[in-house]
């Protein structure tokens, strides 16, 4: 084998290598879904901060006031109760739990908080997740909010 021949050898090596550590994890990919609905929507973007759900009839999503189905029925929900910005406040994502189930499929456990002028309203949320060509998206949302705390007596 000549030197040339042997260097090239060696870069297309380092290449393949360094392209098969650089892939991400499925964590780390839901991870950027979340992140980008936190960035869309801390911009007011609800049509960005959908784009992390799956773009489907089958979408559930859970509350207190009930089951939503299909991705159009959950995005006028979330116009409906967020019509403005001031609204929508500043969301934040913590306490993220992963856990892979399969090459395709997850569960996220977390917390949420809006922060606004008025309040602080916050919950929880468990997410089934799901890859699909285009990446990972959220088929099934059970998101909860915490009761307020209570204001002492005056």
């Amino acid at each position: 084998m000549t030197p040339r021949r042997a260097a090239l050898l060696l870069v297309a090596c380092c290449l393949a290598t360094t392209s098969l550590f650089a892939q991400r994890t499925p964590e780390d990919a839901i991870r950027g879904v979340l992140d980008k609905q936190v960035v869309a929507w801390n911009r007011g973007d609800i049509d960005g901060f959908m784009e992390g759900y799956w773009k489907s009839e089958k979408l559930t999503f859970v509350t207190a006031s009930g089951v939503s189905r299909g991705w159009e029925n959950v995005i006028e929900r979330y116009r409906r109760g967020y019509p403005d910005r001031k609204t929508m406040g500043t969301l934040t994502f913590s306490d993220i739990e992963i856990t892979v189930l399969s090459r395709d499929a997850a569960v996220v456990l977390g917390h949420w908080q809006l922060q606004r002028d008025a309040d602080r309203p916050e919950g929880h949320f468990t997410l089934i997740v799901r890859r699909f060509p285009e990446g990972w998206r959220v088929v099934h949302d059970h998101t909860t909010a915490l009761a307020p705390p209570k204001q002492p007596s005056q």
